[in-house]
């Protein structure tokens, strides 16, 4: 099984060395994003908070999104840097992990087929990523976006 210690200490660590904190807004991870950065002992200093973005309900509440934005299609780029930005700027974060997809077993509503996912990563820089798993399995594809958006994070984070 999977680990969530695992998953989150090195990004953890690499926050907590910088000073730096982290804010998450996420939809297919379910959570799995927020609850590898929490289960690493002294969480406290850098995780600001987070939120499973799941329904257009979620985008207005939880990220405050107008009913323009609310609609706006997920699963892109586009949107995971807007999630990502929003959250960042609503907790004060040094940093955010947007991330946005179809765990599966079948796609979304927007065409993506199951294991799609767009990344972003917003902080003194934003980057973005997509990942493919090519697989329906939702509990696995939800293990992988988490591993990936932590994986992006670290990278991006330690680059700047």
């Amino acid at each position: 099984m999977t680990s969530l210690v695992n998953l989150g200490l090195r990004v953890g660590e690499l926050l907590k060395e910088r000073g730096e904190t982290v804010a998450v807004s996420e939809s297919a991870a379910g959570g799995l994003i927020s609850a590898s950065l929490l289960s690493v002992s002294g969480a406290s200093a850098y995780y600001l908070g987070g939120a499973s973005i799941y329904t257009r309900s979620a985008r207005r509440g939880l990220l405050r999104f107008d009913d323009t934005m609310a609609q706006m299609r997920g699963s892109t780029e586009e949107y995971a840097v807007l999630t990502a930005s929003t959250i960042r700027e609503i907790v004060g974060a040094d940093w955010a992990v947007g991330e946005s997809g179809a765990a599966g077993p079948s796609g979304n509503r927007y065409g993506d087929p199951a294991g799609h996912a767009a990344i972003a990563v917003s902080g003194p820089v934003t980057a973005t990523r997509v990942i493919k798993t090519n697989d329906d399995d939702r509990e696995a594809n939800m293990w992988v976006f988490c591993k990936e958006a932590l994986d992006f994070l670290y990278e991006t984070v330690s680059e700047n």
